[in-house]
């Protein structure tokens, strides 16, 4: 019986420092995480297919793309609009309209019709005036992209929120940067979600500039627009409506477009297409340079190619580099040198000087006669702004965007000069 109360007691006592133990991990294992909670958001046509309109200028409050025409600086803000700044003189740019776009992420101009695109159409706007805008055109279900559910319409993006909670380490979400619940993603403040996906151009017309990330781009009187798979092809007509001419598979991840010369090239995450225009209606594929998966801008100059291949969850590549290319030959692209960098993302070279967007770690110049040492030719680095993408309209004038909004250069010198700055409404 004593051994009986015995084995009994040593039983006890052995749950008991379990018990113990499990409330000393479980103490250990909890832990305070900030997500943000994205909300599936659906709208019906009518919703989404409504009357463009303008209003007096507003705030930056999420800025996107940018876009240089004539005398005027285009700002996205992120899925609503444009901004629209009268930028004669660079160092006090006037805000000057806000075009309402639902869903608008890319744009192009001609001849002062505005290119964008709403949703999953591409439609035309006359802005002449930029504060009454008209809608001169709409090419529907260009982006097939959006899913559509029955009684609740398109899913065009998702409603952000911040969500602290406690993680325990028994949950399944444990040590996960994003997962999901039901139909709602949940996903860490830091981690790079792309849940809203959706140079200069050889004409005679008058046409804009647009960045390194661009999606939409002009060249030979023509419209060409990338979506994840699909390069679209429109000829623009003298009523500046806009005729489809061809629509054809890339291949997937295709990100940026940019053209130059008779040829197109086209940035995506797994490498480069060269595409020849002699006949703009009609793209025919000439060659590609292909890379470990990663998100890629591209930039042309002459015979030279730069690509910032950068790292992010998204892109799912632990590279963060520039690699330069030979284009001599557009059938046969060849890697001349691979630079390190921080994180890059956008990028332009106006003569000599390399300019490169590296997101948090900002915005940074290089002399570039050498294509294999402009690593160590740096120049400048300007750190206390976040840039995304750039447009070198001259040496003695950038555009740069980011998460703090736009900032005008001087790179004429060695050293970047602030020209202005657009900031971000943060209140």
């Amino acid at each position: 019986m004593k051994h009986t109360n015995h084995y009994l007691a040593a039983f006890i006592g052995m749950i008991l420092i379990s018990m113990s133990l499990t409330s000393c991990l479980k103490d250990v294992c909890d832990e305070t995480r900030t997500f943000i909670q994205y909300d599936p958001i659906y709208l019906n046509y009518d919703q989404i297919r409504v009357q463009i309109s303008a209003e007096e200028g507003r705030v930056l409050n999420n800025p996107g793309k940018i876009y240089a025409y004539k005398n005027y600086l285009l700002i996205n803000e992120l899925r609503e609009g444009i901004h629209v700044f009268d930028n004669s003189d660079p160092e006090n740019p006037v805000n000057l309209a806000f075009i309402d776009i639902p869903g608008n992420v890319d744009m192009a101009v001609q001849n002062d019709i505005l290119f964008a695109d709403n949703y999953m159409d591409v439609i035309s706007v006359d802005i002449t005036d930029p504060l009454n805008p008209i809608l001169k055109d709409r090419q529907e279900d260009v982006y097939q992209n959006y899913w559509f559910q029955e009684g609740r319409g398109f899913q065009v993006g998702y409603r952000e929120t911040e969500l602290t909670t406690e993680v325990d380490c028994s949950s399944p979400n444990w040590g996960n940067q994003w997962f999901w619940g039901g139909e709602v993603l949940f996903a860490e403040a830091s981690f790079d979600v792309a849940v809203n996906n959706v140079g200069g151009a050889t004409s005679q017309a008058a046409v804009g500039t647009g960045g390194s990330l661009a999606r939409f781009t002009l060249s030979k009187n023509h419209l060409y627009v990338i979506d994840q798979w699909n390069l679209h092809t429109f000829q623009i007509n003298e009523n500046c409506t806009l005729t489809g001419v061809s629509e054809f598979n890339v291949g997937w991840g295709i990100e940026t477009i940019f053209p130059y010369g008779d040829n197109l090239f086209i940035g995506s995450q797994t490498g480069m297409f060269i595409y020849d225009i002699t006949n703009p209606s009609e793209p025919w594929y000439l060659s590609e340079f292909t890379h470990a998966r990663a998100c890629d801008p591209v930039f042309v100059d002459g015979e030279t190619a730069y690509v910032t291949l950068r790292n992010g969850n998204r892109c799912q590549n632990f590279n963060n580099q520039l690699d330069v290319l030979d284009v001599s030959d557009l059938r046969n692209p060849r890697l001349i040198a691979t630079h390190e960098m921080d994180n890059p993302h956008g990028l332009s070279k106006i003569e000599n000087k390399l300019i490169i967007c590296e997101g948090v770690h900002g915005l940074k110049t290089f002399e570039a006669s050498d294509d294999k040492e402009i690593r160590s030719n740096i120049l400048d680095h300007v750190v206390n702004i976040h840039a995304y993408d750039v447009i070198a309209l001259s040496l003695d004038h950038l555009l740069v965007i980011g998460q703090d909004g736009l900032f005008q250069f001087d790179a004429s010198n060695d050293k970047l000069e602030i020209i202005s700055t657009i900031e971000v409404n943060r209140e």
